[in-house]
């Protein structure tokens, strides 16, 4: 596996959840602190050596397009008005839009998780690797997850889904599943990806969350997927993809990231829960809220 230089983020989603806030901003720009989720996912990425990232969006999502683009002059102007006080927002919103090449793809295609993969497809070339990860959950980890997930694909020479372990009875009926052989201690060389089993019928506690680290060798399998699928079987997904690329013996590993804190901000309890924790750990307003929360929770 080659060290990958390029992610590709889904953000095509309608944050129906959300409504009505979502109905003209993208859930994806929903706040924790200062930042939009999706500059959170954007900057792990970055720091993990990744140069070009590939956004597949839909009609509403300008408004992330505008936030990785250069600041318009009327922000500008507004913020040298403000003299030495508002320099650093203008070195902050400036950085932003440094921070990698980016591409915007519109997404075309069936309801499911690999149509992102397929309207991106033609920008990866099949002898490079890449990363496919999400635009609203992502996790916290020091080193990153995506730096975590590379050094673990150099070093095994395969894929990697990164990973948590369950914490709960209800996790095992939330997520798909690493099965396989334990190769070392939170590594599993898969044999296959079970969803939703229950706890019952779990072939392990590494659940699969959030982010891929994929050949270029994906595009040709998913190429003969799209060929063969059928609307009426269901959401065209890339679960069988690697499956069958599993099969065929391309190597597959359940990675759990190490020191990570998993969040997904796709529902308005895990979103609070996501911006409560961002808020305790924020350097200047972290004291004063915990002592908030102490004083209303009595």
């Amino acid at each position: 596996m080659h060290k990958p230089t390029k992610a590709i983020i889904a953000a095509a989603g309608f944050g129906t959840r959300f409504l009505p806030q979502t109905k003209a901003m993208p859930k994806e720009m929903l706040p924790l602190i200062d930042k939009p989720i999706i500059q959170y996912v954007v900057e792990e990425l970055v720091d993990a050596g990744i140069k070009d990232i590939i956004i597949v969006g839909s009609t509403n999502k300008r408004a992330i397009e505008d936030h990785f683009d250069i600041p318009s002059e009327d922000l500008l102007a507004n913020l040298r008005a403000g003299g030495e006080k508002k320099k650093p927002f203008i070195e902050q919103i400036e950085a932003v839009s440094n921070l990698a090449n980016f591409i915007y793809v519109r997404q075309k295609g069936p309801y499911g998780n690999a149509t992102p993969l397929m309207c991106a497809a033609h920008l990866i070339n099949p002898d490079e690797s890449f990363i496919y990860t999400f635009a609203d959950d992502f996790i916290a980890a020091s080193p990153s997850r995506f730096a975590q997930m590379i050094e673990a694909a150099e070093r095994l020479d395969g894929a990697v889904l990164s990973c948590k372990r369950v914490e709960n009875e209800e996790e095992y009926s939330r997520y798909g599943f690493a099965a396989g052989e334990t190769v070392e201690d939170g590594v599993i060389k898969m044999n296959s990806i079970v969803e939703k089993p229950g706890r019952e019928s779990a072939p392990s506690d590494l659940a699969s969350v959030s982010s891929y680290l994929l050949p270029g060798s994906f595009f040709s399998y998913l190429d003969k997927a799209k060929a063969s699928y059928d609307a009426s079987a269901g959401e065209f997904t890339f679960q069988p993809i690697m499956q069958k690329m599993i099969d065929d013996g391309h190597a597959f590993y359940g990675y759990e990231i190490k020191g990570g804190t998993f969040y997904d901000t796709g529902n308005k309890l895990e979103y609070l829960k996501t911006t409560i924790d961002f808020g305790l750990k924020h350097p200047e307003l972290g004291p004063q809220l915990e002592s908030y929360l102490k004083n209303r929770l009595g």
